[in-house]
């Protein structure tokens, strides 16, 4: 099985915050057998999100998100993959 982790929010994209989900989330999918492709970090823009995410639906069995999903106007990720 195949991953990609996508983190989503302009204050990690800018390096405003240490984006340690993502290698939390990579060792712990390596502990399970599970491959990460990729690791992308997006600011909070909905068509670029979407775009990612059709390009990375081409490619990995399992699409994992981080950030974007708190209960802030800027926080876009739920409503956009759905």
């Amino acid at each position: 099985m195949t991953a990609e982790i996508i983190c989503v929010g302009t204050e990690l994209l800018l390096g405003d915050i240490l984006n340690t989900n993502a290698q939390f989330l990579s060792r712990e999918l390596a502990d399970l057998g599970i491959s990460v492709l990729h690791q992308h970090v997006i600011g909070d823009n909905p068509a670029r999100l979407r775009e990612l995410v059709t390009q990375a639906k081409s490619r990995s069995d399992l699409l994992i998100f981080s950030g974007g999903l708190g209960p802030t106007e800027d926080d876009l990720t739920k409503e956009t993959v759905a």
